[in-house]
């Protein structure tokens, strides 16, 4: 197995994690600094920033309803860390994040290839969203948003349009969107590009995976029907 791969399916962090690790020359084999590319065989020792990496037999998915101020970030440096907040016993991390004040569905795992199938951008997840506002919707609002907007993307330090998407007026403040891409604090620039401002924001599906009726601030196991889904 790849070595940034193998870091990445014992939960340590993603694979893209991982290379950046194995980049900045933090990972030992054996007590000495891998090489980029490196096969790892069975009985070789492999730290991650002085981390001894341990693979569990079984792989684990979790669900989590994430209340506002918790961080998704699996570094304990950071204070309100959702490793921290879930305290499973296995090291687990989460699949993408939501912001601090955002709230509703997140996924954790210990599955590294998962994280990169759900990350990947080309793949398209659908992510639904429910959304509040703090002034009256107008069906201009609706349709400007579905239709697409430039937002300032950090990551490329340009402006990028956001793909056309659902959008569903519920009330005279909510709305209901379905998005496709996870840019930066996508939903807040797109309400901001119209002089909107998010007062309330919660994730409730990723893919065919519903948040449901899980209680903020608690977690289940995902059963084998949605891990089986998160692996098609």
């Amino acid at each position: 197995m790849r070595l940034n791969q193998y870091i990445s399916s014992s939960g340590f962090c993603s694979r893209r994690q991982a290379e950046r690790y194995i980049t900045a020359e933090k990972v030992l084999v054996n007590g000495k600094i891998a090489p980029h590319v490196y096969f790892v065989e069975e009985n070789d020792q492999v730290e991650v920033d002085g981390h001894k990496i341990k693979h569990t037999s079984q792989d684990i998915y979790i669900m989590l309803n994430k209340p506002r101020g918790v961080v998704c970030t699996a570094s304990p440096n950071i204070v309100d860390n959702i490793i921290d907040f879930i305290s499973f016993p296995e090291r687990i991390f989460p699949v993408g994040r939501l912001d601090k004040e955002t709230v509703g569905l997140i996924l954790l795992t210990n599955d590294g290839s998962v994280v990169n199938e759900l990350m990947k951008e080309e793949n398209n997840h659908e992510k639904e969203y429910i959304v509040k506002v703090d002034k009256k919707i107008t069906d201009t609002f609706i349709i400007n948003l579905s239709n697409g907007v430039n937002i300032y993307n950090p990551r490329k330090k340009d402006f990028t349009r956001t793909n056309p998407c659902s959008v569903i007026q519920l009330d005279d403040y909510t709305f209901r969107i379905t998005l496709s891409q996870g840019l930066n604090r996508q939903i807040r620039r797109m309400c901001r590009h119209f002089q909107y401002t998010v007062t309330h924001l919660q994730r409730v599906r990723i893919k065919h995976i519903q948040l449901g009726s899980l209680d903020r601030g608690q977690w289940r196991f995902l059963t084998e029907e949605e891990i089986v889904g998160l692996k098609r």
